[in-house]
């Protein structure tokens, strides 16, 4: 059984200050890496500057007991993570640049017997690619490192939990890479551990997410054609689902994030001619947030023909999902722009998960709700469940909150409210 005394992770955001926190916890010293000063600091200061339930607690202990400590270059280790950003480029195109820059920061401290572990999103062949680049750099060291792709699984909001508990699929460029990386994942990830190579693993990733894209672009094209129809599309998905086979899931304003939004593109460009469903989910869940835009600004027109002055809008929400303060790829902060770049007059821009915007003035969203005219929810965020439902406002609902407002349990709604206090409290 091989020991792991040290390990440096690089990249310390939504996935790799978890992953680092975890693995303190569990004992093994851990250096964390990171380019933004301001996260090395807070880190070192046993704080953090996302949210995330619990994240706080577990990094405030693990820096106490001096298990865990922040640095802005890599440091000497016996295992090596990279959790660092996969963008794509303007055409789609997947952006690696990141990780290979992470790769050559580490490549000076390898020695014989180290573990180099990919844990970035990223297309097929990448950990094969920072292999060579590795070798290439270092010869001295080839055939003498483990090297594998270890992809994670986790749902923003609950990402403590889903890391160590959840299934994962260990992929290494031979098989005593694998074998070595599962030892080490063993020793803090409790869920079961599934071989296989680094391609089928980096693959796996990406068709996770694309499976679930394709999905999501299902329930947002039913959603378009049941405004058309004049069918209320959540009481339609409701009773359908009521088959036993059936499992549409809730539409949306469009589909966010760094994972959903991102790894169908890196299948699509290196497969364009085999992906017909993969591109078309991509194109349709990027056209929903068109559409809502379009729908945005026309019942903005009729509200003015209608009543002779210009409405006073509250866009509900601007993450990429329910209850997070990630912004990243979000759709409603792509309709928010729209919106406010046609006429940012009488605007309210909400998001009750982030404490200010560098973009727009943030109002509060019992505030927003009294004063606006029209309420747009862009984001299905628990306060705005406990919300009222107002005829005397035109409401368009994009994600399902008016279900909740009009149709909830008196109890329901007050546990939802219970939890909407609590996370105010805690995130001050």
């Amino acid at each position: 059984m091989k020991q792991f005394e040290v390990v440096t992770t690089i990249g310390l955001g939504y996935i790799g200050l978890p992953t680092a926190s975890l693995i303190a916890n569990s004992g093994i010293r851990v250096n964390g890496v990171d380019v933004n000063p301001k996260v090395v600091e807070a880190v070192n200061q046993g704080r953090i500057i996302i949210v995330e339930p619990d994240l706080d607690k577990l990094v405030k202990r693990v820096v106490e007991d001096n298990l865990l400590s922040a640095h802005t270059e890599p440091m000497e280790a016996d295992v090596y993570t990279i959790a660092v950003p996969t963008p794509f480029k303007g055409n789609h195109e997947p952006d690696i640049s990141y990780v290979l820059e992470a790769t050559n920061s580490a490549i000076p401290l390898l020695k014989a017997g180290d573990l180099f572990i990919i844990e970035s999103t990223s297309p097929v062949g990448t950990t094969e690619k920072v292999r060579d680049l590795i070798y290439l750099k270092r010869p001295e060291l080839k055939d003498q490192l483990h090297i594998a792709y270890c992809p994670e699984r986790v749902l923003p909001g609950n990402i403590i939990y889903e890391l160590e508990h959840n299934d994962r699929v260990i992929g290494g460029v031979n098989e005593e890479s694998t074998k070595v990386a599962c030892e080490f994942f063993r020793t803090f990830v409790r869920g079961q551990l599934h071989e296989t190579n680094s391609r089928t693993a980096e693959m796996c990733k990406l068709v996770e997410n694309s499976s679930r894209d394709v999905q999501i672009a299902f329930a947002n094209e039913l959603s378009i054609i049941c405004d058309k129809a004049e069918i209320n599309v959540w009481e339609l998905i409701e009773l359908a689902n009521r088959h036993p086979r059936v499992n549409i899931l809730t539409p949306g304003s469009g589909v966010g994030g760094h994972c959903i939004a991102v790894d169908p593109y890196f299948i699509v460009s290196e497969y364009p001619l085999e992906s017909q469903i993969i591109g078309k989910a991509r194109e349709i869940n990027n056209y929903k947030a068109f559409w809502c835009v379009e729908k945005i600004k026309n019942a903005r027109l009729q509200f003015k023909i209608d009543n002779g002055y210009d409405a006073k809008i509250a866009l509900m929400g601007m993450a990429f999902k329910p209850n997070i303060d990630d912004l990243r790829e979000s759709p409603a902060k792509y309709i928010t722009q729209k919106v406010v770049q046609s006429n940012q007059e009488g605007i309210l821009v909400v998001e009750p998960n982030i404490n200010e915007h560098e973009l727009y003035a943030l109002t509060n969203y019992k505030q927003a709700f009294e004063e606006a005219d029209m309420v747009i929810y862009l984001v299905a965020h628990d306060e705005f469940k406990i919300l009222p439902f107002s005829k005397e406002k035109v409401t368009l609902d994009f994600c399902g909150v008016t279900r909740y407002q009009e149709e909830l349990p008196e109890e329901v709604l007050i546990e939802v409210e219970r939890r909407v206090n609590n996370t105010q409290k805690n995130r001050s």
